[in-house]
């Protein structure tokens, strides 16, 4: 008869710690991050250097440690100690950390958006960046401090209806979200592409041109104040608990309102990212989210087996903007200040290169995408550029073999300058050696595995 092998076993021990490997990995980098950020400061020469290797291992851990097979409350765990305490502890110390933080958590919300379409649909969409853009000036229309029709009638919002504008911003959204779709509702791949691409212009030409839509040249009619921008937007009334924290625990901070500022909106696009996740994993997991699925494999069989496809289609395309739409009331409340130059072609490449790297239909992809991408965009490429700078000022305490390399090191070849090379690099190499994402969705990984399979039988029969 055969004995089942005790838990204790040294099998069994060998076993856990196999599987704890990762695990403690994970932590030991995690808690060195921490500490070298905590020890260097910006007064340091090679700052950069150590703050772009140091940020990205301590933000991309525990993202990367979602792929793991560990109990889900462990990963839990290790995300909000990062989230909540790490992160915070450090804005406090250096606010660049918390601001890129809040960058990180506005565009893997966008990207959670643009994800329910391109990848739970199958729907190409190259114009997302107008959902941002709706979302955006809602609010500043509303509560700009420039010249517009707003502001001449006494029509503006008060700074209290944030909340209540957070919500029209995901209905605004969602209304051009179905409006971009009924005309496109027969169209795929190429077609589709082209026809997002040109509402996504359509947008930003719109806000560039409102200016003044007055026939009478005598009377100027200004909405949006064109390429000018608008300026002077309110914040929300920031809560007391934020200036109380921010006094106990920055009591030597040099601008506390601004830094609670910074915690406020950080927390805020924590709690809407939360949102969207919890959104986004239901959505996958219902009928809805099966239909889509049906819709992107195939439509005609999608008919055939009785999912409606308009209203898939419509929901698809209302869902994925109302994301954006909520982002772009929250950016323009941070930011005080949107133009039309912040809602460009390049944006939606952005977000969607940032599906495309963490893995289209993967929730937790799409999130390790949004770190990675926008850490290079914002942080990595800036910092080696900021340290070359910084190294030509103090060639002395250069090493030898590379003061020459350094002080004739021309501007032209500055990091910064290649960010679109780089993302274009990084794009090619994903589509080659890992097409399916970072971290793919289950499915996704399967059905290239078996096109991948099929390739293999063919060239074989061959």
């Amino acid at each position: 008869m055969a004995t089942q092998l005790p838990t204790s076993s040294p099998t069994a021990r060998t076993i856990d710690m196999r599987a704890l490997r990762p695990v403690i990995i994970g932590v030991v980098i995690i808690a060195a991050a921490t500490a070298l950020l905590l020890f260097i400061n910006r007064g340091m020469i090679y700052f950069p250097l150590w703050s772009a290797i140091g940020f990205p291992a301590l933000v991309i851990t525990p993202f990367a440690m979602m792929g793991l097979k560990i109990p889900n409350n462990l990963k839990a765990f290790i995300l909000v100690i990062t989230l909540l305490l790490i992160l915070p502890y450090l804005g406090i110390q250096d606010s660049f950390y918390l601001e890129l933080a809040t960058q990180i958590g506005i565009f893997a919300a966008m990207a959670l958006g643009l994800n329910i379409v391109v990848g739970f649909a199958g729907l190409l969409d190259l114009g997302y960046i107008a959902f941002f853009a709706v979302g955006a000036y809602l609010w500043g229309v509303f509560t700009s401090a420039a010249d517009i029709v707003t502001k001449q009638n006494g029509i503006q919002a008060a700074p209290e209806m944030f909340w209540l504008f957070l919500i029209f911003g995901v209905i605004a959204a969602a209304a051009m979200g179905i409006l971009l779709g009924l005309p496109v509702l027969r169209l795929k791949g190429d077609y589709l592409a082209i026809v997002t691409l040109g509402f996504g212009e359509v947008i930003r030409i719109l806000v560039s041109n409102l200016s003044n839509i007055s026939p009478d040249p005598t009377v100027k009619v200004n909405i949006t104040n064109g390429a000018q921008g608008l300026f002077g937007i309110q914040d929300p009334p920031l809560p007391d608990f934020f200036i109380r924290a921010v006094a106990g625990v920055a009591p030597n901070a040099g601008n506390p309102t601004a830094l609670a500022y910074q915690f406020f909106f950080y927390f805020l696009v924590i709690a809407i990212c939360g949102l969207a996740i919890i959104i986004a994993a239901r959505l996958e997991n219902s009928p809805i989210g099966r239909a889509w699925t049906a819709i992107r494999e195939d439509e005609t069989a999608a008919i055939a087996m009785g999912v409606p496809l308009v209203r898939m289609k419509l929901m698809a395309f209302a869902i994925g903007a109302s994301f954006a739409g909520a982002m772009g009331v929250i950016y323009a409340a941070k930011q005080t200040f949107v133009s039309p130059e912040s809602f460009s072609f390049n944006q939606s490449i952005f977000i969607l290169a940032i599906v495309i790297v963490g893995g289209m239909g993967s929730i937790r992809g799409v999130i390790l995408g949004a770190t990675v991408v926008t850490l290079l965009n914002l942080q990595v490429l800036k910092n080696f550029s900021i340290l070359i700078g910084s190294l030509k000022s103090n060639l002395d305490q250069v090493p030898v073999f590379l003061q020459g390399i350094i002080a004739s090191w021309p501007v032209q070849l500055e990091p910064a300058r290649y960010e679109r090379l780089v993302f274009g690099l990084l794009l090619a190499l994903m589509m080659i050696f890992r097409p399916a994402g970072i971290l793919p969705a289950t499915r996704r990984k399967l059905e290239l595995q078996a096109k991948k399979q099929s390739e293999v039988v063919i060239d074989g029969g061959d």
